[in-house]
């Protein structure tokens, strides 16, 4: 199913129906009640699972983004039951996951193929396109450590990374912070990579590598 967009009031289209929503520890996943609501007012129909890392449960509790989804929320943790594994249900269920904000730990972890908890593992296995959008701390952006992660994520046909904007840190108060992408913008580089992907297998031709900036307004 393909949500057309308003075209004017910032909501971008999205050619999925299934969302993976996954928030991880930086303070600014407090935003994601905001960021959860908008989805379900601008996606009518779009069915949004969302997953907040044990480090994200710090500054946005589960209760505050159920609420503004009307779903559930769930713990980035291995159940104690003998449910059906998470990851699996997670990575076949999702048509696109979203990692927003994305911590440098988390984006470690991901560019490492590391696989320690359900929702990692879910986007080192998913088909899906994968769009995540850093939150960084001072100096993060520059290190040679997150450079080396972004350039292994870019080369993945179905990632992209979302530019981080500068910001304040939440610690210092001071200048030199990346913060998260704003969510439209994320949604508008998930869907051109969708869109991608779908060409590139409907033409059984190899998938251009995308124009990845490493941060707003900047160069690789």
């Amino acid at each position: 199913m393909t949500h057309p967009g308003d075209g004017a009031g910032g909501v971008p289209e999205l050619g999925v129906s299934r969302l993976l929503l996954v928030g991880t520890g930086s303070v600014s996943v407090s935003d994601l009640p905001f960021w959860a609501e908008w989805l379900r007012a601008g996606y009518p129909g779009l069915e949004v699972r969302t997953v907040l890392t044990r480090s994200a449960e710090r500054f946005v509790s589960p209760a505050a983004v159920a609420a503004r989804t009307g779903g559930e929320v769930l713990t980035d943790a291995w159940p104690d039951d003998t449910s059906p594994a998470r990851h699996v249900a997670w990575a076949e269920w999702a048509e696109a996951v979203v990692i927003h904000p994305a911590t440098l730990h988390f984006v470690a972890r991901l560019a490492l193929g590391l696989a320690d908890t359900p929702a990692v593992l879910a986007a080192q296995c998913t088909t899906a396109p994968v769009a995540v959008a850093p939150a960084l701390p001072p100096g993060g952006l520059e290190s040679a450590a997150y450079r080396a992660h972004w350039a292994a994520l870019t080369a993945r046909d179905n990632v992209v990374v979302a530019p981080p904007r500068p910001g304040t840190s939440a610690t210092t108060g001071r200048a030199g912070a990346w913060v998260p992408a704003l969510l439209p913008d994320v949604i508008e580089l998930l869907e051109a990579r969708r869109r991608a992907l779908a060409d590139a297998a409907g033409a059984r031709t190899p998938l251009p590598p995308p124009a990845a900036l490493l941060a707003d307004g900047g160069a690789p």
